[in-house]
């Protein structure tokens, strides 16, 4: 049950940064901030979530899109890969 809230809850995140053409500094703070209630909403541990949040952070702040992936999508990816 937990797990199928969280899925829900990521999904409607990663759903809200596909439909945005261009992702500002906002858009990606805004959907880790969902991200982060989510995972602290499935008792994830409060110094996971909050390590995660931050290397995800770092991760899409600077970096360079790839040329076959939309901002979302980039930031999507960095978040599978984490």
């Amino acid at each position: 049950m937990a797990f199928e809230s969280l899925s829900e809850k990521l999904q409607n995140v990663f759903k809200n940064l596909r439909g945005k053409g261009r992702l500002t500094e906002d858009d990606v703070r805004a959907g880790l901030k969902e991200v982060r209630l989510a995972l602290l909403e499935a008792d994830v541990s409060f110094k996971v979530v909050k390590d995660f949040i931050k290397s995800i952070q770092e991760k899409a702040t600077g970096t360079d899109v790839l040329n076959s992936l939309t901002p979302a999508q980039q930031v999507i990816k960095i978040v599978n890969d984490e």
